[in-house]
């Protein structure tokens, strides 16, 4: 026991969330990979890459959360980096389910978009700190992340419109935790809201053929996706198009067919229909084979993470360390809320994988590096804790010498001036 203490250090909840997510990871990926199992005609080559990848991960998580927490703002030059890649990724990027988002390497395919989100959130945690008053933040933190943040949204918006938002909401949050003035924030929000006004509109009337004439195919997916959400005409079961709204239908079905406590892990239906069901949609999958029960049970866990991030960021000594530790937390937890959502219907489909449940390449190396800097935060926390203990109790070890010091001394006095009285007394 004395030895894994020593090994896993930082906060234990936390290793127990990890350890709990790549437990359901395992099973449900390996449950919902029929598809890629058909595709490849290995049974087990689906799953023991994914076992690679965890194993991967874990390694990260372990030697990040033993990095010193002042490393991580050396990690300020992978924005620079990111955005060239994600260049790289406009003009040489693989094309894969209509979309431009990955640059093949040829043994895996690599997602800048999940470095360029890291980046973001430790170049905006360290702008926020970097101009932290006693008041709030300096009104130049605002233009900086702004200036940032645009440049980033502006290179993934086009192929990867879900991660613009997430990343626009995070750093929003984050600004706002941050103590930036709320006037700012407001005109901010005013823009954002105009901004969306505007090019909803434009999807929606924009011709396909307009958008597509200008490379901007993914516009004609939007709007696709958006018509098929927001349509309310009720339409029979015996006319439902199935195959056209496939991803949807299939994973409403999923939830429909489920229970208190599902099919049982291996036992989905859906999952041999969903495209993505080891992906996009696994939250439905695990729904289907977990029931509500199952379902609640992992939204439970992001959000106890999230709880326990709040506990770590609240015993920083820096303002940098808190913000960074936050600043992930939101970025996972509305990652995590965005998949559910679409499980369930509640908003379009957005194409964002369950952190650290989905199966993926780059997204799971990445989540890793986010658990093992809140880890490495939290060990931080705890030695400044120990610390502060360790000096509470000599200081109290001190005072009680010092009293113990004290009374010696006044017996000594009081027997010495007996000893003088009986002395006297005598004569």
């Amino acid at each position: 026991m004395d030895l894994l203490k020593k090994l896993f250090k930082g906060d234990r909840i936390v290793w127990i969330i990890f350890m709990l997510f790549c437990l359901i990871s395992i099973i449900e990926v390996f449950s919902a990979s029929s598809t890629l199992t058909f595709k490849s005609g290995d049974h087990w080559r689906p799953i023991t890459s994914h076992i690679s990848l965890i194993m991967a991960g874990t390694i990260i998580v372990f030697f990040t959360h033993l990095m010193p927490c002042r490393w991580f703002k050396k990690f300020n030059m992978l924005l620079p980096i990111s955005w060239g890649l994600l260049l790289a990724v406009l003009v040489i990027g693989a094309m894969t389910n209509g979309a431009k988002r990955w640059i093949d390497l040829g043994v895996f395919q690599f997602q800048p978009s999940e470095v360029a989100k890291m980046a973001l959130i430790i170049s905006v945690a360290t702008t926020l700190a970097k101009f932290q008053q006693e008041d709030g933040a300096d009104k130049k933190a605002f233009k900086y992340i702004l200036i940032s943040t645009g440049i980033t949204v502006m290179l993934i918006i086009s192929e990867n419109l879900s991660t613009a938002a997430l990343l626009c909401a995070t750093v929003f949050v984050m600004m706002f935790i941050g103590r930036v003035p709320m006037k700012q924030l407001g005109k901010l929000a005013g823009a954002a809201i105009l901004f969306i006004v505007i090019a909803l509109s434009a999807i929606k009337f924009i011709p396909d053929k307009a958008w597509d004439a200008v490379g901007l195919h993914r516009f004609t997916t939007w709007k696709s996706r958006l018509d098929n959400h927001f349509n309310q005409a009720q339409v029979p079961a015996a006319k439902f198009d199935i195959d056209n709204d496939a991803q949807v239908a299939h994973a409403n079905i999923a939830i429909a067919t489920s229970n208190i406590i599902g099919k049982g892990p291996g036992n989905s239906v859906q999952r041999d229909f969903l495209s993505q069901a080891f992906s996009d949609f696994i939250y439905a999958i695990i729904i289907e084979e977990l029931g509500l029960v199952g379902g609640a049970f992992v939204a439970l866990l992001y959000i106890v993470l999230l709880l326990r991030i709040g506990k770590i960021a609240r015993g920083c000594d820096e303002p940098y360390y808190a913000l960074l530790v936050i600043g992930i937390g939101i970025l996972l937890s509305i990652q995590a809320m965005f998949n559910m959502l679409v499980a369930v219907g509640i908003i379009p489909v957005t194409g964002q994988p369950l952190p650290l449940i989905s199966k993926g390449g780059t997204s799971i190396l990445i989540n890793s590096v986010y658990i093992g800097i809140i880890l490495s935060i939290s060990r931080h926390v705890y030695d400044l804790q120990a610390k502060e203990e360790e000096e509470k109790a000599a200081e109290e070890a001190r005072l009680h010498d010092a009293a113990v010091s004290i009374l010696k001394n006044a017996a000594l006095e009081l027997a010495e001036k007996d000893s003088k009285d009986k002395d006297e007394n005598f004569n």
